[in-house]
């Protein structure tokens, strides 16, 4: 069988650690035969480990501790740490790699749960599991969630080609903030979380670019913003975000607009890779290997 897992667009601007986005590029695990010791074929560095030591099969044997043992193969679309959810998508695959071989007929929100627990937040890996725009909290050991779909729009992905650690991205945000710009920022939250459920991208857009939780401390540590932001709002855009902790930078617009946005942007010779997505809508899924 294969598991696949969609990368994720977490944050959203102001969606601090609560909402995110699937989107299409994928992280794939064939379950091959069964052997006598876990074996994970890749091609992703010898920095990733083949062996129980690898994430995936930490999840697995995590929630389920007496699996039988697989020869695996792990192909992935997700570079790793550029802000696209590559950990959570290998820990939602675990979870139902666990699923699937221990037979423990787990539920979206039994998995959505467990890898909140491991991951501790639900930004990237609730859309993981269900797809499309996912706004979740994790609050005193309690996940709530809600699945909304997307408003109709193209993905652009610029993804530089340099990692950023979310533990680096982290450390530039302030530890503290006084009530009153608590109050702001929530606000700003609130508007973009409604304009997202309404279906409309101009006032979301603009409340995306306005967050105050973290963008304002990261951007610094990626470069090529404010270029890229220039070139998409040359296009139209809606909004131009750091995906997840970064460097990844996302824009939303038009669907007319996208292609002559990535060919623009392509032409600046920035350091990285330009990329057009989709919303994924599906989420975790199992298909026969034959499929």
């Amino acid at each position: 069988m294969k598991i696949i897992v969609p990368a994720t667009s977490a944050n959203v601007g102001p969606g601090f650690d609560s909402v995110g986005i699937a989107v299409s590029k994928y992280l794939t695990i064939d379950v091959l035969e069964a052997q006598e010791n876990w074996w994970i074929e890749h091609d992703l560095g010898e920095e990733i480990p083949s062996d129980e030591e690898n994430l995936l099969l930490q999840t697995a044997l995590q929630v389920a501790a007496d699996l039988p043992p697989h020869r695996l193969k792990m192909t992935s679309e997700v570079p790793l740490a550029r802000g696209l959810g590559s950990s959570s998508s290998v820990i939602v695959a675990g979870i139902e790699l666990a699923n699937q071989l221990g037979k423990l007929a787990l539920s979206d929100e039994d998995k959505l749960e467990i890898a909140t627990k491991i991951e501790g937040h639900p930004d990237n890996v609730a859309p993981a599991i269900f797809g499309n725009l996912v706004v979740a909290s994790y609050v005193d050991q309690q996940t709530n969630h809600l699945v909304l779909p997307f408003p109709e729009c193209a993905l652009v992905a610029f993804v530089p080609n340099y990692e950023l650690k979310t533990s680096d991205s982290r450390n530039v945000l302030p530890s503290e903030w006084t009530y009153k710009e608590a109050v702001a920022a929530s606000s700003i939250a609130n508007v973009a979380i409604a304009a997202l459920a309404k279906g409309d991208l101009r006032v979301a857009g603009k409340a995306i670019e306005a967050d105050r939780f973290h963008e304002r401390y990261r951007q610094q540590l990626v470069a090529e913003f404010p270029q890229v932001k220039e070139v998409a709002h040359q296009h139209d855009a809606y909004a131009t975000y750091l995906s997840g902790a970064g460097p990844t930078i996302m824009t939303l617009l038009p669907v007319e607009h996208a292609e002559a946005f990535a060919k623009d942007l392509e032409s600046k010779g920035l350091n990285g890779q330009v990329f057009s997505l989709k919303i994924d809508t599906t989420g975790v899924k199992v298909e026969d290997s034959e499929s």
